[in-house]
């Protein structure tokens, strides 16, 4: 790779490596069954048809600030790309506990799988059936993650330096994704239980660790590292916090989502738990409507009567000047780290893009 692609143009060039990378499995996956490359090209579609490769482009950041050292570009886009079959794992395996007809405005996997039955005529189940092909899609997306990873033609020693936050961001976010069901069958009303899913389940593995690895597989000091596992963080959880302001109040036409996704799941956010709070101290017989109906209701009016008692309890404008303050404190990390301003230009702007987009 003799010109170094500048981070706009990282999304295009993922996916012209995860394209390379899925064409050399298919002979492989070939051999094994029909059905199976068949449940393939559900995960081909997936990872190539969209996403916005959010993880990558930190990735690749962090390797830039950090001066690249003496890995090469080639086998460092490799490594970044393999991200974007994590979080297809991590989506995939979402969108069947939340039950999600819709990603990216497109049936869900387990929905295509579950077409798939039913238009060949399969036995059994078509559901069950659908959602056993996902399930096992989402595990060939987090193997092919690792193979993309291990076989990047990354050195040795950046493998070992890279250890850590790979390691780290595996386990985050699937833990992440734990705590989050176990938070919504409690019933759980906790603000710090609801952060820790956002620091885990998203921040850690959409920011603060695709910095990290970038960055270690450079071999970046232990002070600009922090600064980057500062910013991440920081700007992982407002990212969060916009997407649950969106999961309630965002508009279907522009998230791909059914409006009130997050009520008619019973995601229990930090929205949700503020909400609460806030409506036992001015509106209690609010507050009880929000208890009975939250995850209990698909229906269009009452949803629409939930959001409206979260609208009126404050919690929207506590959660937006959260949003700001994490904003500011993140991009204070990243002023304070010194590097080359165009990265840090670049990274100010995807903070914003982040914590104000729309979808």
């Amino acid at each position: 790779m003799t010109n170094i692609p500048e981070l706009a143009d990282i999304p295009g060039a993922v996916r012209e490596k995860l394209a390379i990378f899925l064409d050399q499995r298919r002979e492989h996956v070939a051999e094994i069954g029909a059905p199976v490359s068949t449940a393939m090209s559900f995960l081909e579609s997936f990872v190539l048809d969209g996403g916005k490769r959010v993880r990558p482009m930190y990735a690749w950041a962090g390797y830039l600030a950090a001066g690249r050292g003496s890995e090469s570009p080639e086998a460092m886009l490799r490594a970044a790309s393999s991200l974007e079959f994590i979080q297809a794992c991590a989506l995939i395996h979402d969108d069947i506990i939340d039950a999600s007809n819709t990603r990216r405005g497109k049936p869900t996997v387990h929905r295509e799988a579950e077409r798939l039955h039913r238009e060949s005529d399969f036995l059994g189940d078509p559901e069950f059936f659908g959602t056993s092909v996902a399930i096992l899609v989402g595990d060939f997306a987090l193997v092919y993650a690792e193979d993309m990873f291990q076989d990047s033609g990354l050195s040795p020693e950046a493998l070992q330096r890279a250890r850590e936050p790979w390691r780290g961001m595996r386990t985050e976010v699937l833990g992440g994704q734990l705590l989050d069901i176990s938070l919504e069958a409690a019933g759980s009303e906790s603000v710090a239980l609801s952060n820790s899913v956002n620091r885990y389940k998203t921040a850690a593995y959409t920011i603060e660790r695709p910095l990290h690895l970038g960055a270690a597989i450079a071999g970046a000091s232990e002070e600009l590292i922090s600064a980057f596992r500062g910013y991440g963080h920081d700007i992982g959880i407002a990212y969060q916090l916009r997407d649950d302001q969106l999961g309630v109040f965002g508009d279907p036409e522009i998230t791909g989502k059914p409006a009130g996704d997050d009520l008619r799941e019973g995601k229990r956010t930090e929205l949700l738990a503020l909400a609460l709070q806030r409506a036992d101290e001015r509106d209690p017989s609010a507050a009880a409507t929000l208890r009975k109906f939250i995850g209990r209701t698909s229906d269009t009016q009452d949803l629409l009567r939930l959001s409206q008692i979260i609208a009126d309890s404050g919690a929207p404008d506590e959660i937006e000047r959260r949003i700001t303050a994490l904003t500011e404190s993140g991009l204070a990390h990243l002023r304070a780290a010194n590097v080359d301003p165009q990265i840090t230009e670049t990274l100010e702007h995807l903070a914003i893009q982040a914590t104000t987009r729309q979808k």
